[in-house]
């Protein structure tokens, strides 16, 4: 019978390992993974075979429906490629050696991680997956508190061995997520300047603990969201920040690195080289020295740190989103085409995860959020004032119209997706008409006040240059305080003369 799947969240516990449990641990994630590596094959194989067939192919050339659907369940049944199979399979390391260092639910989690990473590429969400070299393995988990890995009291129980937690007690997340029942327990290695730190991750029934500090707005708001600006409209708050701007560009110490990692990987193997410096074919061993082994743990410390960085970046900067409003709108972009026109950019400050991240914690507190897709929309091109579309290169970073208009690109499509009718995908003309003289104003008086509050110099993507921000305190408070009609004309002094002729650099 199916259970109902109840909300869940993580608490992460530091743990006491001495050396002789580390060998032991280490030893066991290399069992996981040979076990991973066994798993994936025989998906892929599977996989592989089910296409080959024509029961598969027939499936594919018929109609879209449940006919459909249904023909590519029995393909999927006859060539047994499913999880449960999967468990079936795997259930052979139980008996073998890899069985004295694992138990039987921590086979089954990863026998079904193999499976999903397969199901994924099937599907074409995902690339091919690959298979996990030595010390590539990071991670064992159970599936319930009762047997293999669980959790009890202050410390971690598995096959033989306590691994003490350490628990700091005046911290409320932390006492929260152990005062919850533990529906399993995971079982995690990272890596700080070359050494192995592990950690537990229980988790935990319900939903995550909420410092009294995040509050929930009300009202809806818009977000346009792009590879190094985000802006936020709502009824309340107008907003243009540098998306993930705490990130630091490690760059270009990462590509001194790696050039240094280069030299020194041809130093240590001349033999596996071509005269032209190509790579030969075939299976080659690589040797590696003590120094290519300090650079290569500089370049993982370097991408940690700036990991660590985003992770908090995402995580204050959604908890003051969700601080405006109790509805979200935000359109359906996809993030492979950002990846490909701003490389740099999506890998330093990570578009897609922190949209997943909001969508996340948005239904943890309540919040609705709602993706429109840009084909229907066009909010990029579309003037409200006299309901005509237009196309604007991504060089031009203000909306002008000549119906008077004039507005910063990213908080007009912002201001437009807060007026968005979520069961319609239209605009609300009524409360466009409505909202839009208060949101000019306040969109006015942020736009002129970014550069003192940032201290950095702006964005070009902002569409603002240094000389051009920046009010005085009397008209930053006359701003302020303006609530209703506002003359839609050029924007104020403090902002100077916007020229469409203005280009964006690379973001």
């Amino acid at each position: 019978m199916h259970q109902e799947s109840t909300p869940s969240f993580i608490t992460k516990l530091p743990l006491s390992i001495s050396p002789r449990e580390e060998r032991i641990l280490l030893v066991r994630l290399d069992a996981a993974r040979q076990v991973y590596n066994a798993c994936l094959g025989e998906s892929l194989k599977r996989l592989m075979i089910m296409r080959e067939s024509k029961q598969f192919k027939q499936a594919c050339k018929q109609k879209k429906g449940k006919t459909r659907r249904s023909a590519f369940r029995d393909a999927s049944r006859r060539y047994k490629f499913s999880e449960y199979a999967l468990h079936t399979y795997a259930k052979q390391f139980n008996h073998s050696w890899l069985g004295d260092h694992l138990d039987s639910q921590s086979i089954q989690k990863i026998a079904t991680r193999a499976f999903k990473a397969v199901e994924q590429y099937a599907f074409g969400k995902r690339g091919k997956p690959r298979f996990k070299g030595k010390n590539q393995f990071d991670s064992v988990e159970g599936k319930s508190n009762k047997t293999g890995i669980r959790w009890r009291d202050d410390h971690v129980v598995w096959l033989g061995l306590k691994f003490r937690a350490l628990i700091d007690k005046n911290d409320p997340v932390i006492m929260y997520g152990l005062k919850s029942r533990v529906k399993y327990v995971r079982i995690v290695r990272r890596k700080l300047k070359g050494r192995n730190r592990f950690y537990a991750q229980l988790i935990c029934e319900g939903l995550p603990y909420q410092k009294p500090k995040n509050k929930i707005g009300s009202g809806p708001m818009g977000i346009d969201i792009g590879p190094s600006t985000i802006a936020v409209v709502s009824e309340t708050t107008v907003r243009l920040i540098p998306f993930a701007d705490e990130v630091e560009d490690y760059q270009p110490e990462i590509r001194r690195l790696q050039r240094k990692l280069d030299r020194q990987r041809r130093a240590n193997n001349p033999d596996n080289y071509n005269d032209d410096g190509t790579v030969k074919k075939g299976a080659r061993r690589w040797k590696k020295s003590n120094r290519q082994i300090k650079t290569q743990t500089k370049i993982s410390e370097i991408k940690r740190k700036q990991a660590a960085a985003r992770k908090s970046a995402h995580g204050r900067l959604v908890n003051e989103i969700l601080s405006f409003g109790d509805e979200i709108k935000i359109e359906k972009l996809s993030y492979r085409t950002f990846q490909r026109q701003y490389g740099k950019s999506v890998e330093r400050r990570a578009p897609g995860m922190f949209v997943e991240l909001l969508k996340r914690k948005a239904v943890s507190a309540g919040v609705l959020v709602h993706e429109f897709p840009t084909s229907d929309t066009r909010f990029s091109q579309l003037c409200h004032g006299c309901n005509t579309y237009k196309k604007k290169p991504l060089s031009r970073r203000w909306h002008r119209c000549k119906c008077g208009i004039v507005a910063q690109r990213d908080v007009y499509s912002a201001f437009l997706a807060m007026c968005l009718e979520p069961s319609t995908n239209k605009l609300n003309a009524g409360y466009v008409e409505e909202a839009w003289p208060s949101v000019d104003a306040r969109m006015r008086a942020a736009l002129s006040s970014m550069q003192a509050a940032n201290g950095k110099a702006l964005p070009t993507s902002f569409g603002i240059s240094q000389s051009q921000s920046g009010l005085s305190a009397k008209s930053m408070e006359i701003l302020n305080e303006v609530r209703d009609v506002v003359p839609r004309f050029a924007p104020p002094g403090g902002l100077g003369r916007v020229r469409e002729s203005d280009r964006t650099p690379r973001l």
